[in-house]
């Protein structure tokens, strides 16, 4: 496997905010972060004032808090990936589990037929044991689709490789092609 290193990573200049509002914020927010959480909060809050209304002391932390917590831990770099922020990563993850993802076949000339996406089911392996158990099973068995392990409809077998590399010098090649193919290959060139 090829491990590619990055070196831009060391370029990365982010904006910050030193002021907002007349408030000063010392050695400044990045605005980024600033921008992501004014969204989250829009989205977030909206909903639930259109829902309960204003906030009272108590439920101030449902309005307050999760935007708060997604922000802080979403804009930090991904130990994964570093050059992602966690909640990109949070994102795809989520996309790739409800959405699925095309496969590219023959380097995207073909486009992939929805019978040779992943199903459901094998997206979710590993995820589902504890929501199948619970009482809410038949409804997550319904929607996670069937549980056979079928070859979908217009695939073959799985194709088991066990290619070794060979170095096949010239007289080789002349061997492969024989003689006469070479000659007629000179001949035109001439």
């Amino acid at each position: 496997m090829r491990v590619g290193r990055t070196f831009t990573r060391h370029f990365d200049l982010e904006t910050k905010q030193h002021e907002l509002l007349g408030l000063d914020l010392g050695e400044g927010a990045p605005r980024r972060a600033l921008v992501l959480g004014l969204a989250l909060y829009a989205l977030w809050t909206g909903p639930l004032l259109l829902l309960f209304g204003f906030p009272n002391k108590i439920t101030f932390t449902a309005y307050f808090l999760p935007p708060l917590i997604t922000t802080v831990y979403g804009t930090q770099r991904s130990r994964i990936i570093e050059r992602r922020w966690n909640i990109t990563r949070w994102s795809i993850g989520i996309r790739y589990l409800v959405l699925g993802h095309r496969p590219v076949i023959n380097s995207g000339r073909r486009a992939a037929a929805r019978s040779e996406w992943l199903p459901r089911r094998a997206r979710w392996a590993g995820k589902t044991e504890l929501l199948v158990a619970s009482p809410l099973g038949p409804l997550v068995e319904r929607w996670l689709g069937d549980n056979a392990e079928t070859i979908p409809a217009g695939a073959g077998a799985p194709i088991k490789l066990a290619a070794r590399p060979r170095l096949y010098g010239p007289d080789a090649v002349v061997k492969a092609h024989g003689r006469k193919a070479v000659q007629q290959h000179q001949r035109g060139k001439s």
